[in-house]
Parts: C-alpha cells; structure tokens; sequence
C-alpha cells in the first residue's frame, strides 16, 4: 500500500479532532475523503502533509513512516498537496509560482511534470504564464495549484476541496485533468463535494463523521446506498 493512515488521532490544542482515523491509498488509486463540513477532512490531509502534528497514530507511505515530519520532508518523499484556498503565490507570475516548487523525481529518471508539460495540460496557465498569482480568476487560481503541485513530480496527488467555488465549465475541466492523471496511472487523495464526479473517477471512498470513519467502499456501493449519501453527505 503506498499511504495507509491508521488509528490516527490529531488535536488543535485541548479540541481533539481525529478520533482513531483511517485510511489507504495504493499505487495508481483514486481515493476519496468525504464528509460534511468540519468533519475532520482538512485536519486528516494537514496531518499527513505534517502541517500539524498527530497526538497518536502511523502515517506510513511506501513503509516509511512520516508521520510528525516536518511538510517539507513529507513533499520530498513524494506527495504534493492542492490546499484548500489555492494558495498560490500572489505576487509570483504563473511561471513562477510553477518553477518555485519545481522538483525532479528521485533517480536519473527525467521529469513527468515540467512547465511545459504543465501548460499542455492547462492551456490556460500558459496563455497567461507572465500574469501575476493575483491578476488570476479562481479557476485560474486552482488550475495553477494543481500544476504547482504536479511540479513536484508527486507520487502521490492530494487535493483537498478540488473544485469549490469554481464555475461549471471549470469544474468541469478540473474533472476532466483528474481523470487523464488517473489514466496515466498517477494516484489520487482528493476531497471535495460533488459526488456524482467523484463516483464516477474514483476507485474506493472513505466517509468521516466528527473524525471518525463510518464508511469505507467501493464506487457501486456507495452510489447504491442514498440512505448513506442523505446520513452523512447530506445529498
């Protein structure tokens, strides 16, 4: 399994958040995290990426555990995040937001994801590559995110909030880049609300209710059960 999260449990100071939190993704998987709002998705993602520190649990990825690493260590082992909000640099051109996190793969291997590699994927990014982050719309914005991310020649892909806030036409794009990465064999962790996509490109899906999993399955399942989608995604 290339990430397994088990038994994990993160607090923000006395408040505690994860309550034995689990979940996996293997090599070339499309994982889903879904649940109502502050259920405790966020929190799992910034606990992975060790931008906060887990009270207890493993974080393994490729049988090494990152857990409590600091999210620079965690990025250089292979996992590159999409954050909510986009983040992406404001007084930084496109091409420069993209060249900022610029990394190439371990070994003598050439790089998937290079600018140009990156703006055949987003044409868009690079008709406007000498536009500041904040001159960006935000579908701009979070195509730039999701190219910044895939600069780091990730392993492991983890978007968190992929498509909130954007226009039709853009989610639509977003779908659309996700399911070529999956082609492609890229493996996915991506949370976000819009279900009919996500049954529709996914492999498996985990739901979270106040930090605690309530459910784990397969595509068909879940989109069989409108009683679970009602509970807990509010569908």
């Amino acid at each position: 399994m290339m990430l397994t999260v088990d038994e994990l449990e993160t607090c923000y100071g006395e408040s505690q958040i994860l309550f034995g939190m689990a979940l996996e993704v293997d090599a070339g998987e499309v994982v889903t995290l879904l649940g109502r709002n502050g259920m405790g998705k966020t929190t799992t993602v910034r606990s992975i990426m060790g931008l906060v520190r887990p009270r207890a649990g493993r974080i393994a990825f490729e049988g090494r555990e990152i857990a409590g690493l600091p999210s620079y260590k965690v990025a250089q082992a292979g996992l590159g995040l999409v954050p909510e909000g986009r983040q992406v640099f404001p007084n930084l051109t496109v091409r420069e937001n993209l060249l900022a996190t610029a990394r190439a793969p371990d070994g003598c291997r050439p790089p998937r994801w290079t600018l140009e590699a990156v703006t055949r994927l987003f044409p868009a990014l690079g008709e406007r590559r000498d536009a500041y982050g904040d001159q960006l719309s935000g579908g701009e914005q979070q195509m730039l995110a999701i190219g910044r991310a895939l600069m780091t020649n990730p392993k492991l892909l983890i978007l968190d909030e992929a498509t909130e806030g954007l226009a039709p036409l853009i989610r639509a794009e977003i779908w659309r880049v996700l399911e070529a990465l999956k082609t492609e064999g890229q493996a996915i962790l991506v949370i976000d609300k819009n279900l009919e996509a996500l049954i529709r490109i996914a492999d498996r899906h985990t739901i979270i209710e106040k930090g605690h999993v309530v459910w784990s399955g397969d595509s068909v399942a879940l989109a069989s059960d409108q009683d679970l989608q009602s509970r807990y995604l509010g569908v």
